[in-house]
């Protein structure tokens, strides 16, 4: 059936998606850019991708980049990656939600995507971003799942070279096919934080390398958006709370963004409430957020997290925060962290009354949710929709090629001083 605001009709649906003008603008000074990769304006605003919303429409296609094209930041549709990829699961928990007593619980199962986890929508679309700027290298860096599912897409991007940066406790969670197309680099004794200035430290190095910037890279935010589209599609009513376990946000404030636009079509009556879950280990924002601080405070951030949420461990969220803050404000949601036994009593409920076994990180969402629940925060007859973030993958044994670094007085170096592609990059 579908959302009634949105069901599919002509004045809505084209057959086959047309070239489109991508705008970046700052949205604090609203000076516009020309189409290629920035993330901030000079005045320090956050540079943001708008559509013409007036014009914008969904396409006959069960792949969600090309259904949903208009609304993605690429302006050819020759510039998206070739894949075959159908809206992942958006299930009705009647189970789990008269145990909660709620009766319009929805869980999104991104677990079955080929990474088995949601990143795959934002690989897809920052690759076919940066293959239509024509960029030829790109830094990244990630506690495992963002940088498997760049590495896991990137032969379908020829001419494309990947490098990939982990943290020494992180690269197991590395797991993708060798390929000549990605250097990966291990950090020993390394943290998140550090591991990713590794990866912008790089890009300083190398004139045509474009390094990440996690958040506040528009077409990240946009590939994560498309998980919200399809469930609002699959949804026979506007969604009331939308939750998902959280680092930096970049998929709430994603999804958030996306709920605007479908808004801005006329399409969406209302926009959901944001309920952001961290573990209770490593939860800057929630703390930041509890203590009503504008900012992430120098008490809020955990250098070593450890945890069983290991995917929301470790990033510094101080640049972000302020704009995942004001959104989550503005929806009337909020934020809170809950415990190791509950992630591991969320787990098993979505198993025991759904069939899925997510991760431990996506059942953090629903141990959030669960707390909010029995408070009785979130009446019976709204909806709620959980976004599952992912499954775990098969523990793999480090990728062969990985390139170990280690710490010096004057920075990182190569810990083999045999290592050639090491010693070219960092001496």
């Amino acid at each position: 059936m579908g959302n009634p605001v949105l069901r599919t009709s002509r004045r809505y649906l084209r057959n086959s998606p047309e070239k489109k003008t991508v705008r970046h603008i700052c949205v604090k000074c609203r000076k516009e850019f020309p189409h290629t990769f920035l993330t901030f304006c000079d005045c320090g605003g956050m540079i943001e991708v708008e559509y013409d919303l007036k014009t914008a429409r969904l396409y006959d296609s069960q792949n969600p980049y090309v259904r949903y094209f208009d609304l993605l930041p690429v302006e050819h549709l020759e510039s998206l990656l070739e894949v075959k990829q159908a809206p992942t699961p958006t299930i009705h928990a009647r189970r789990l939600g008269n145990f909660l007593g709620l009766r319009r619980l929805y869980l999104k199962d991104e677990s079955v995507l080929p990474t088995r986890t949601t990143k795959d929508r934002m690989a897809v679309v920052v690759l076919s971003f940066l293959r239509e700027l024509g960029i030829r290298q790109y830094a990244a860096s990630s506690t495992g799942n963002t940088t498997t599912a760049l590495a896991h897409y990137i032969h379908r991007a020829p001419g494309l070279r990947l490098f990939l940066f982990a943290a020494e406790d992180f690269v197991p969670r590395l797991n993708y096919e060798e390929t000549d197309q990605v250097v990966a680099f291990g950090l020993r004794g390394a943290t998140v934080v550090e591991a990713q200035a590794a990866g912008r430290e790089l890009g300083k190095r190398g004139s045509d390398i474009i390094s990440e910037r996690g958040f506040f890279e528009p077409a990240r935010r946009a590939g994560l958006k498309t998980a919200f589209f399809e469930a609002v599609e699959a949804i026979p009513q506007p969604v009331d709370w939308y939750v998902q376990a959280v680092s930096s946000a970049m998929g709430v404030y994603g999804i958030y963004q996306g709920a605007r636009e479908l808004q801005g079509m006329g399409r969406l009556s209302r926009l959901p409430h944001l309920l952001c879950v961290q573990e209770e280990s490593c939860k800057p924002m929630v703390s930041a957020f509890e203590a009503a601080s504008e900012v992430i405070r120098p008490q809020d951030i955990v250098k070593r997290p450890s945890g069983i949420a290991q995917a929301i461990l470790g990033i510094d969220p101080s640049l972000a925060y302020p704009h995942v803050r004001r959104i989550v404000i503005e929806s009337g949601g909020t934020m809170l962290a809950v415990s190791e036994q509950e992630i591991r009593d969320a787990r098993r409920m979505v198993k025991e009354h759904e069939g899925i076994n997510p991760c431990f990180t996506a059942a953090a969402a629903v141990a959030g949710l669960v707390r909010l629940a029995r408070k009785g925060a979130i009446p019976v007859e709204q909806t709620v929709l959980v976004n599952l973030t992912g499954g775990d993958r098969e523990q793999a044994a480090a990728p062969r090629s990985v390139h170990w670094l280690e710490r010096t007085a004057s920075g990182w170096r190569a810990e083999d001083r045999n290592d050639s592609i090491a010693r070219e990059y960092w001496g």
